[in-house]
């Protein structure tokens, strides 16, 4: 791809710039669905689903990271993404994901009276990225 086609990504998290870089297409869930961004795309802000990123940079080099939720705003040539948490694949536990998978199914599972179900619910998502992730990368 030539430089022209390029924007600016740049993706924050509470604790860190997580990413900051060139890119040619950026792939990830938002809660109308997903979606796919090439430079000089239609100014928005939208809300982020948990799920993966894919990020192609210049030379169509690929890198993939599980986002958890936050906003994203889309400015032609720069995207800024403000998210809860983002993770590469090195930096997920997926023993540990497994673990809070478990645990999420079984409060949905169990007295549902007790509990918050949405966030048992995220939770649940959030543990499902993580090992789709983590999966990626171990094949």
């Amino acid at each position: 791809m030539a430089a022209d086609n390029l924007f600016d990504l740049k993706i924050i998290t509470p604790d860190r710039v997580f990413y900051s870089g060139k890119a040619s297409f950026l792939e990830l869930n938002t809660v109308e669905g997903e979606i796919g961004i090439y430079k000089n795309h239609i100014p928005m802000t939208t809300v982020l689903e948990p799920g993966i990123a894919t990020i192609t940079e210049e030379g169509g080099n690929k890198k993939e990271a599980a986002l958890h939720t936050g906003f994203m705003e889309i400015l032609g040539d720069r995207i800024t993404i403000l998210a809860e948490i983002a993770e590469w694949p090195d930096e997920i536990d997926r023993n540990r994901a497994q673990e809070a998978k478990i645990r999420a199914e079984r409060r949905l599972q169990n007295d549902k009276s007790n509990i918050n179900i949405t966030r048992a619910e995220l939770a649940l998502h959030k543990a499902l990225v993580r090992i789709e992730l983590a999966d990626h990368v171990t094949k």
